[in-house]
């Protein structure tokens, strides 16, 4: 006869463990014995390690009596069922260690794959991290905003990047972003952009190039995150509304494209 340290030391598990299973009904609890004590035999020992075993393979305690008490043919299905449910939690965890990789990276969280590659791109394109930056910080508040429009969003992104004129424009951009207002790169910029959009609104429409379905307010509020981020950015919607463009989010023609000679250069 064994005593409950006894029992949990042949079992392999602590003595915590073995009333735990009491608990729970698992394992029936022993009569006490004159002394006061709670004495096991064998069986208990050979039981115990069953419902260890089982437990260590990922067997909810709550299953473990219904295996316990299995057939051959009810054991194999449980088992069969319970393994489906660990793989199922396995890829789980795998995504939720590809997200954190990508938070690591300095990728949002609540950013969807597609839109993460999508700045890997402009990445590799010689983009600045800072000009990065506004895309990530505009395409977090998208995604969450209207999630089913992601991917019409960024296929058109990627379209558009492959274009070398838009590309140009990212990296001039970027090296804007040390200057001050009056830098004549920014004007540079704003004519080539608003022609830029001139031609693009007029090959595939003003939908392509300023989505008419994002509503001013949230437009107002993706604006700001640009401008706090990249504040030249707010002097090129300036000159580029003297250009015939105005927005930063939402696009929207105001007025025919002034010449070089009409904006003075």
């Amino acid at each position: 006869m064994l005593t409950i340290g006894e029992l949990a030391s042949y079992a392999g598990v602590t003595v915590r463990a073995v009333r735990h299973y009491h608990a729970k009904g698992l394992l029936p609890e022993p009569e006490r014995d004159h002394s006061g004590y709670r004495r096991y035999g064998a069986g208990a020992v050979v039981e115990l390690i069953r419902i260890r075993t089982l437990a260590e393979a990922g067997v909810p305690l709550a299953r473990v009596r219904e295996l316990l008490q299995a057939d051959e043919e009810e054991f194999a299905a449980a088992v069969s069922d319970i393994d489906k449910r660990l793989r199922a939690e396995i890829r789980e965890r795998q995504r939720h260690r590809e997200r954190i990789a990508r938070l690591a990276a300095g990728d949002n969280l609540a950013l969807p794959g597609d839109v993460i590659e999508f700045l890997d791109r402009l990445r590799a394109l010689g983009v600045d991290e800072r000009i990065v930056q506004v895309e990530r910080d505009g395409w977090i508040p998208l995604a969450a905003h209207s999630p089913e429009r992601v991917p019409e969003w960024v296929a058109r992104k990627r379209e558009q990047i492959a274009d070398p004129q838009l590309v140009d424009f990212y990296l001039t951009l970027g090296q804007a972003l040390d200057r001050t207002d009056d830098d004549p790169r920014l004007v540079e910029l704003a004519d080539k952009l608003a022609a830029y959009l001139s031609r693009m609104a007029d090959e595939q429409g003003e939908d392509y190039v300023g989505d008419a379905d994002i509503e001013p307010p949230f437009a107002k509020l993706m604006d700001t995150l640009a401008f706090d981020t990249a504040p030249p950015a707010r002097r090129l919607i300036e000159l580029l509304k003297e250009r015939g463009w105005t927005g930063w989010t939402k696009l929207e023609r105001v007025g025919p494209a002034r010449d070089a000679a009409g904006t003075g250069q």
